[in-house]
């Protein structure tokens, strides 16, 4: 999996699509990320002790990885992502389009 916790991405389909936001977490073994902001629902919670009441609130919910993609660090638009291996041997992501580092 590509895109990993912190890269900012823009949502490319579903009800939520056009929005953009950074990736809270990633779970590759699930091939699916949560991006803040995206994919809200609501989620009925019960009292949680004294410090935290029940109520409805908003909950991010994971969307599969393929249904977004990474922001490029040079113009901001969507773009693939790509491995390149330096000359001394350390592999970095790189943009497919502008051919920056991420």
């Amino acid at each position: 999996m590509k895109i990993k916790k912190g890269d900012k991405v823009q949502v490319l389909s579903g009800k939520d699509r056009g929005k953009e936001g950074v990736v809270m977490f990633a779970f590759p073994e699930k091939d699916t990320v949560i991006v803040e902001g995206v994919n809200l629902v609501k989620k009925h919670q019960r009292p949680q002790g004294e410090g935290k009441p029940g109520g409805i609130i908003d909950k991010d919910m994971p969307m599969h990885v393929s249904n977004v993609a990474a922001l490029s660090p040079k113009d901001g638009k969507p773009t693939r992502i790509g491995y390149k291996v330096l000359e001394d041997g350390t592999k970095v992501r790189v943009c497919k389009r502008t051919g920056a580092e991420f």
